[in-house]
C-alpha cells in the first residue's frame, strides 16, 4: 500500500510501447521493400544491406563499449539506421561505401550527440549526403534490375534532362513495383506505402508529415509542370520521396513535436524538394530537404509550442 502512495517526478505518462518494439515495427514495415530490392538487384542489394547494417551495429556497440555505456544494439535502432542507409545507396556500390556511411551515421551523427533521441538530424540521410559528396561516381552509378545489371538512368534524371536524350521513361507500373534503376529504396513505391500504412496502424508514426510532404510535392509539381498529371505521378512515385516522407521525415528526434510544427516541417520539406528537382543541378532533393528542415526543427518547435499554463510574458 505504501508503494502506491509514492509519487515520482513528472512526466507521469505510462505506455506499453518500448524502443525495441517500435524499431522492430519499422523493420517489419521495411521488409517487403527490402525483399523486393533483393529480388530485383540480387547479390548487389544483399551486399549493400549486409555491410550497412553490420557497420551500424558494430559501430554502436564499439563506441558504447569504449565510452563504458550500456550496449543497446538489441533495441534495433542501429539496424533501422543501417537498412535506411542501404535504401539510399545503389546496388552497384562497393562494400566499403555502405560500411563507411554506417560508421559516420552512428559515430558522428548519433553517438557524438548523446545517442538515440539526441541526434539533431536523420543519421542515414546525413551519411548519404557525406557519401554523395565524397564518392559521387559510386553513389550515382545506377543499374537496371535483373541479371544484366547494366548502367541506366533514373526516371527523375530522364525527366530533368540529365540523362541520355535517347533514354526512355519506364512505364508507371514499373515505377510503382520498383522495376527501374535507382537506389535500393526506390525499389517499390507500393511496398513502401504498405509498410507506411502498417506503421500508422501500429501508431508508430502519424500520417500528418507523410501526407502533407507528398501532397505539397504533388501540388507544386502539378503547378510548375503545367498541370501535367503523368509528370506529377512520376515525381511522386520515383526517387526517394515515398521512402523519405514515410520513414525519414517522421524520425522522432529530428522532427518537430507539435502538430503545427509538423505541418510547417512537412511543407518545408515538400517545397525544398520540388525547388531542387526543378531548379537545382541535382534530380533528387528529398535527402537535402529533410536534412535542412531537421536543422530548423528546434526553431519550429520553439515558436509552435503551446504556452505554459500560467506563463506571463
Amino acid at each position: 500500500m505504501e508503494n502506491k502512495l509514492i509519487v515520482s517526478s513528472s512526466p507521469h505518462i505510462r505506455s506499453s510501447e518500448s524502443i525495441d518494439k517500435i524499431m522492430r515495427d519499422v523493420v517489419i514495415a521495411l521488409s517487403p521493400a527490402l525483399v523486393a530490392s533483393i529480388y530485383y538487384f540480387g547479390f548487389g542489394a544483399i551486399k549493400v544491406l549486409l555491410f550497412a547494417v553490420l557497420g551500424a551495429v558494430l559501430t554502436e556497440a564499439g563506441i558504447q563499449k569504449i565510452m563504458k555505456k550500456p550496449i543497446t544494439i538489441s533495441d534495433w535502432s542501429a539496424v533501422v539506421t543501417g537498412i535506411l542507409l542501404a535504401f539510399n545507396i545503389p546496388a552497384s556500390a562497393p562494400w566499403w561505401i555502405p560500411f563507411i556511411g554506417a560508421i559516420f551515421a552512428i559515430a558522428i551523427v548519433k553517438q557524438i550527440f548523446g545517442g538515440l533521441g539526441h541526434n539533431f538530424m536523420n543519421p542515414a540521410l546525413a551519411a548519404r549526403a557525406l557519401l554523395v559528396a565524397s564518392w559521387p561516381v559510386q553513389m550515382t552509378n545506377w543499374i537496371s534490375p535483373g541479371p544484366d545489371a547494366v548502367s541506366t538512368a533514373t526516371p527523375l534524371a530522364i525527366l530533368g534532362g540529365e540523362a541520355d536524350p535517347t533514354a526512355v521513361l519506364p512505364s508507371l507500373m514499373d515505377v510503382l513495383i520498383g522495376n527501374t534503376g535507382g537506389s535500393l529504396g526506390e525499389t517499390s513505391a507500393i511496398l513502401l506505402i504498405l509498410g507506411g500504412i502498417y506503421l500508422v496502424y501500429k501508431k508508430v508514426i502519424s500520417p500528418r508529415i507523410p501526407l502533407i510532404y507528398i501532397g505539397t510535392v504533388a501540388f507544386l509539381t502539378l503547378l510548375i509542370g503545367g498541370f501535367d498529371v503523368p509528370v506529377m505521378t512520376y515525381h511522386i512515385f520515383s526517387g526517394g520521396l515515398i521512402l523519405g516522407a514515410i520513414y525519414m521525415a517522421t524520425d522522432y528526434s529530428s522532427s518537430p513535436v507539435t502538430p503545427k510544427g509538423q505541418i510547417i516541417f512537412a511543407l518545408g520539406c515538400g517545397i525544398i524538394t520540388t525547388v531542387i528537382r526543378f531548379y537545382g543541378g541535382y534530380p533528387e532533393g528529398v535527402s537535402y530537404s529533410i536534412l535542412f528542415m531537421n536543422i530548423a526543427s528546434p526553431i519550429i518547435d520553439k515558436y509552435t509550442s503551446p504556452r505554459v499554463f500560467g506563463e506571463v510574458k
